[in-house]
């Protein structure tokens, strides 16, 4: 049997997900990861293997030692992530396979896509846009492999926010574009604002706005979902948001940015406006708002 180790950086959303579903489907894999990501995944076989969300040269140096180690004893490492990634690569772990799920900027973000990609084996990408950029990075073997949400069931209980209800669901990350959602929602008129999620930006949006309800990580998602008027993405960048393939299986009005591969998942399953554009976001949730015929519709085209 081959014995793989799977690896992840701090997640509390989408990433995390996926390889807690890849732990239930492969057979007794190890997942490494930080104490904080195995606690809220629960994964059946792991151990701690400190990964921060950005570079720290003592902390990093643990890890690539500790990875050496762990490395030894399976036949294949599966890192998630370019932190995680770029982790495996410099302590030379191999077989090595890279999934990548997100694009990173900036001249350090290149050098670690770089560094991944010619030292990978395998690189799936989630979308085409970041096969693109795995193979301008000098990746070998690049594939696309898109990252399908799994299976919520709601059941039936209502979440007691209130309507018309605007819910958002994800890490409260500076990707996420949270920032934008608060700007546009006094555009959207008199609505509930819910947020599903948690993350490092948790506490100061709070404070920015406690007029929003603030939910947390939850484990009712699709009851969440199945309450909502309409579910909003704001994101900065995505490859496929399991959030808006969650919202679409729903049935639920979607709008999200068009970034990353979201255009090419939705296609006309939902309103797409511009990354960051605060009154596009607004225009396109309150005009589902004032016409339900047309968001049942688009929920129905998802």
């Amino acid at each position: 049997m081959t014995e793989v180790l799977l690896v992840l950086g701090t997640s509390t959303g989408g990433v995390g997900r996926h390889v807690r579903s890849l732990a239930d489907a492969v057979p007794a894999p190890l997942v490494a990861g930080p104490a904080s990501t195995l606690a809220v995944f629960d994964f059946p076989r792991s151990t701690p293997l400190e990964i921060g969300s950005s570079p720290h040269p003592l902390r990093d140096a643990t890890a690539v030692r500790r990875l050496r180690t762990l490395a030894r004893s399976v036949d294949v490492v599966h890192a998630h992530g370019l932190r995680a990634g770029s982790l495996a690569a410099l302590a030379r772990v191999g077989p090595l396979v890279v999934s990548w799920h997100n694009a990173v900027d900036g001249r350090l973000g290149r050098g670690l896509e770089q560094l991944v990609a010619r030292r990978a084996t395998v690189t799936l990408a989630a979308s085409e846009d970041l096969a693109e950029r795995a193979r301008a990075c000098g990746g070998r073997d690049v594939r696309l492999v898109p990252v399908s949400a799994p299976g919520l069931v709601a059941t039936g209980a209502d979440p007691g926010l209130g309507h018309p209800l605007v819910l958002a669901v994800g890490r409260l990350h500076p990707q996420k574009g949270y920032d934008v959602l608060l700007a546009a929602r006094a555009g959207f008129g008199e609505v509930v604002v819910a947020v599903a999620g948690d993350g490092p930006l948790a506490g100061s949006l709070a404070e920015q706005a406690p007029d929003v309800r603030w939910l947390g990580r939850r484990s009712d998602v699709a009851d969440l979902l199945a309450a909502a008027d309409v579910v909003v993405l704001p994101s900065r960048w995505e490859a496929r948001s399991l959030t808006a393939q969650e919202a679409m299986r729903a049935g639920r009005p979607l709008v999200a940015t068009a970034v990353g591969g979201l255009p090419d998942l939705v296609r006309d399953g939902a309103v797409l406006v511009p990354p960051g554009d605060v009154a596009a976001l607004a225009a396109a949730v309150r005009g589902l708002l004032a016409d339900p015929v047309a968001a049942a519709a688009l929920g129905e085209r998802a």
